[in-house]
């Protein structure tokens, strides 16, 4: 069983934990962020480590990390640290849930969290430092660059490229075929139908509220 240490203390990174728990193959001996973020000694039990003095407390021959940032930025915040974790020798693990859907060859790289009900299909590789939360529909010979943050029941479908520091958001659709440029920002609900250029924003406007009442309304 591989000792893992998280980077983090938000959201994502006791959600993370909770699945870690669960998991016969990993147990999470800590969390650490830069000395600065803590604000408790503990957190789910844990001692919460400033990063600055981690190799002191958990060396990097018997630990390993999981870098579980979310995607402020655009990925650019979880990226830096995974960067200085590598820098300083450690290992960064891949979490695929059970209860995720691999058929065939699939190829993901390090530090990726893939939450529960996703569909990977054949030839599907994903990258390093990518995030993928449930739901998901990623269709055969698809490509995921790096630090790419997928949120949930998006449908990216076959020979679909997504390059590096790409946020697709919640159910967004992309046809097959279709290269996302690098550092795109496919907002929830879009609609994609070809190839996007570098840097470019996509969103669906947002329902405005009806003008009457809900009590107005049989239901």
């Amino acid at each position: 069983m591989q000792q893992v240490v998280i980077f983090g203390t938000s959201d994502f990174a006791q959600v993370a934990h909770a699945y870690l728990a669960r998991s016969h193959d990993y147990q999470v001996a800590g969390f650490t962020v830069d000395h600065r973020h803590i604000t408790t000694p503990t957190l789910l039990g844990c001692d919460v480590v400033a990063f600055e003095h981690l190799q002191d407390r958990f060396p990097p021959d018997r630990f390993s990390m999981l870098v579980a940032v979310g995607y402020s930025r655009l990925n650019k915040g979880r990226t830096e640290v995974y960067q200085a974790c590598k820098a300083r020798g450690y290992r960064l693990i891949t979490y695929v849930d059970p209860g995720a859907s691999r058929v065939g060859d699939v190829t993901i790289g390090d530090n990726c969290f893939i939450f529960e009900q996703n569909v990977l299909q054949p030839f599907v590789t994903i990258g390093n430092n990518v995030v993928i939360w449930s739901g998901n529909h990623i269709g055969h010979h698809a490509a995921i660059g790096d630090n790419c943050f997928i949120a949930s029941h998006a449908v990216i479908a076959g020979r679909v490229t997504i390059g590096h520091n790409c946020f697709i958001g919640i159910n967004a659709t992309i046809r097959d075929g279709v290269t996302i440029a690098p550092n795109c920002i496919i907002g929830a609900g879009a609609t994609i139908l070809g190839d996007t250029s570098e840097g470019e924003v996509y969103r669906v406007e947002a329902s405005a509220p009806s003008p009457h009442r809900s009590e107005r309304w049989r239901v």
